[in-house]
């Protein structure tokens, strides 16, 4: 039983200031007059948080496992990543409060066996899903993982693969980009029929299509395409970065029900801090997205360089701050809403009974102040405190 805290369920202040928690499940929230037993067993049972602040755990819908942020160069198809690093940052992600992450890129399917480790029990990390190797043209962004697809039938071929290899989502590099060298940001790499085509085999497999998106072009192909969620979505166009948002095709992705994951990461300080005509373009289209009421999940792209696994803490405080959104629709971003949109709201994201027992517990209140994420009290990650034995 946790008691004493002041609870926010992902979408609202609750009028309670206990958790009850039974084999990994959030099993009721209330007073802890009416939810604590008496005698001497039940109070060892009672964890006291005094003054602190529960929420669900978070939520970063974009990482990538197997890449060292350390790493300034994009791997060789013949690298293999480092699993006991890999581990490594899973470890440190669910300590910093992500409970649940969504893996959108690796050559190996070694993410998934990281996954399935962590299903286990055997290694601390967050739950994750994953979509394995991406769907790349030949040659195309981030061609070294295996994904090359020059056709429709081999573009199926290549979905098969995740699909045998249990991956969650299928991955698509709609546009180029910066980490692949010889691919161009600003251009798609498929056309709207074999966008189509990717997006209607990955759902006949029962399996949701994230787009990676930088250019306006690629943006407009995987909006009409349907796929799930867009990558990025840059708005990448010939004067730059942002410098291309077209108000018809975010109609399009809010017309389509199509999720925003705009990997805003703690790097994103320069930006804010440079000012200027780039924060401008950005803060605009970000903001115009998020006005039509464009759902967005919070995402950092961690593993890229520079960009550390554990850090959505910070990039949340970032992205309020680029975006001007209050704290309570940033928190919604990396919670509630990000569990809806990776479709798993019927297991986390929110703190609800029947739902599993994923907290961050915080020194002070991140409705006012969202630096509180960045002070964890406790981690409770699918029923298991991680922090100390409190």
């Amino acid at each position: 039983m946790l008691t004493d805290l002041n609870i926010w369920d992902g979408t609202t202040i609750v009028d309670a200031d206990a958790i009850a928690i039974e084999q990994g499940t959030i099993t009721a929230i209330g007073s802890s007059t009416e939810l604590l037993p008496a005698g001497r067993a039940a109070a060892k049972q009672r964890r006291s948080y005094a003054g602190a602040t529960a929420i669900p755990g978070l939520i970063d819908a974009h990482v990538h496992m197997v890449l060292n942020p350390d790493d300034r160069q994009p791997p060789a198809a013949t690298d293999m990543p480092d699993t006991a690093a890999m581990a490594e940052r899973a470890a440190s992600m669910v300590r910093a409060g992500i409970t649940t992450a969504r893996d959108l890129g690796g050559g190996a399917w070694l993410e998934i066996a990281l996954r399935d480790r962590i299903n286990t029990g055997e290694l601390e990390g967050p739950r994750l899903l994953c979509a394995g190797q991406p769907i790349t043209c030949p040659g195309g962004h981030c061609h070294f993982w295996n994904g090359e697809a020059a056709d429709a039938d081999a573009a199926a071929a290549v979905i098969r693969r995740q699909v045998e290899q249990r991956a969650d989502w299928i991955k698509v590099m709609a546009t180029g980009g910066r980490m692949t060298r010889g691919s161009n940001p600003l251009q798609p790499q498929f056309d709207l029929a074999m966008m189509r085509a990717i997006v209607a085999t990955a759902r006949a497999a029962g399996r949701p299509v994230a787009a990676h998106c930088h250019g306006t072009a690629g943006i407009s192909i995987a909006a009409q395409a349907g796929v799930n969620s867009i990558e990025h979505c840059s708005w990448v166009g010939e004067a730059g970065w942002a410098a291309d948002y077209q108000t018809a095709i975010a109609d399009t992705i809010a017309d389509n029900g199509v999720w925003v994951s705009p990997t805003v990461n703690s790097g994103w300080q320069r930006i804010l801090d440079g000012g200027g005509a780039r924060l401008s373009r950005i803060r605009h289209a970000l903001k115009a997205m998020l006005a039509i009421d464009i759902p967005f999940m919070a995402s950092t792209d961690a593993g890229i360089p520079g960009v550390y696994h554990h850090q959505l803490p910070h990039a949340l405080e970032v992205f309020a701050a680029i975006t001007e959104s209050s704290a309570e629709r940033t928190l919604r971003s990396a919670t509630s809403q990000a569990a809806v949109g990776l479709g798993i709201s019927s297991q986390t994201g929110c703190l609800k009974p029947g739902l599993a027992a994923d907290l961050l517990v915080v020194d002070g209140d991140p409705l006012v102040d969202l630096s509180a994420l960045m002070r964890p009290v406790e981690v409770w990650a699918r029923g298991r405190p991680l922090l100390s034995e409190h």
